[in-house]
């Protein structure tokens, strides 16, 4: 694929990697995981800052690592944005974006490192040093700065973003969220993000590679980790606290699932033997509370009776904890507060709520 990254990784020492993921130009992959899985290796290992025992990488069809070869970080056409900026204090903005621009014609890198600022917003503020600069301002510095070594040249190169947006109050991270969502359109590059961040996740990339201890468990888009993961590890790294395990089963020619004492309808077709034991997880957006102000024939679908066990109102939010009877693990979910404060539910409550069966999610049990 014409300026599409490709990388395969792999080694015991002194961190283990395993792990293959392909960006095209355009595409945003996301490398997700707790701390310690390697995420930042990985992109260390693309910009030529560390190097795997095993494995290859290749940029727009040009090799940058085999096992044998490994060309340095400066023969590699890459931009890298970091959570603490990394920006030369004593330099203006314009001199930190054209540091960058080495291989463009030195009469042409001022107005080029101009243009990159006004791309993210800055022009104006070209001749400021950083400690003039407010943190998103100095974050937009170094997205200008990284965006400018990826695209300068003929080669095609490749964005790395280790963490970006975590140094920032939260205003201004939805704000650098955004203009990296404009620029994606703009630019023919691919992008890979490091982030602890799902939701920044799940908000700007293609597809999610999920790392733990240096290991790719799974990759897709982010629906289909987030909500379809393929493992119980996978599940609880990305927060799925909805996990059981029951038994398949067949009702009217239909799948079942056999949980806690009850019969849940599954989507047909769902892939496991009857008789088969599974783990099952749903995520809190599965599970709907019935109102007894409202109510909706969809509460027929494998309706289930809790006792709320906690209720943790968050802003318009509230997320219940329901104890099932039958059941060691609890329910997780949300509800408005208008509809809890409405019914006057709360810990020591019974609460009645529906489980949907398209949400409902089986995986090979652990």
């Amino acid at each position: 694929m014409s300026g599409a990254l490709e990388v395969e990784l792999r080694q015991q020492l002194p961190i283990p990697l395993d792990c293959a993921f392909d960006c095209a130009p355009g595409e945003l992959v996301a490398l997700v995981g707790p701390s310690g899985s390697g995420k930042t290796t990985v992109l260390r290992c693309i910009a030529g800052l560390n190097r795997a025992a095993q494995g290859a990488i290749r940029c727009n069809g040009a090799t940058w690592f085999d096992g044998e070869l490994s060309l340095p970080p400066q023969q590699r056409r890459v931009g890298l944005v970091f959570q603490n900026y990394s920006l030369l204090p004593h330099l203006s903005a314009l001199d930190n974006v054209m540091l960058a621009l080495g291989d463009v014609p030195p009469t042409e890198r001022v107005a080029t490192a101009r243009n990159w600022l006004a791309r993210v917003h800055l022009q104006g503020l070209d001749a400021r040093r950083p400690a003039q600069l407010s943190g998103g301002q100095q974050q937009r510095v170094a997205l200008a700065r990284a965006l400018a070594r990826a695209a300068a040249g003929t080669g095609g190169g490749v964005l790395l973003m280790d963490e970006p947006f975590s140094a920032v109050d939260q205003v201004t991270r939805r704000k650098l969220r955004e203009e990296l969502a404009r620029l994606r359109r703009e630019l023919a590059i691919p992008i890979v993000l490091v982030t602890h961040d799902l939701d920044e996740a799940r908000q700007l990339a293609d597809r999610l590679v999920v790392l733990h201890r240096g290991k790719a468990l799974q990759s897709g888009t982010p629906e289909d980790v987030l909500l379809r993961p393929c493992s119980p590890a996978v599940a609880r790294l990305v927060g799925l606290s909805n996990l059981f395990s029951g038994t398949v089963g067949i009702e009217n020619g239909r799948p079942c699932l056999d949980w806690a004492g009850r019969r849940l309808a599954l989507e047909s077709p769902c892939g496991c033997a009857p008789g088969s034991i599974v783990n099952w997880v749903i995520p809190p957006e599965g599970v709907l509370l019935h109102r007894p102000d409202h109510p909706s024939r969809g509460e027929a679908e494998n309706p289930l009776t809790g006792i709320i066990t906690e209720a943790l109102r968050m802003g318009s939010f509230t997320q219940l904890t329901l104890s099932i009877p039958g059941e060691a693990q609890p329910l997780v979910f949300q509800a408005s507060s208008h509809t809890i404060l409405r019914n006057n539910l709360g810990p020591g409550q019974s609460a009645n709520v529906t489980l949907l069966a398209e949400r409902i999610h089986l995986m090979p049990v652990e």
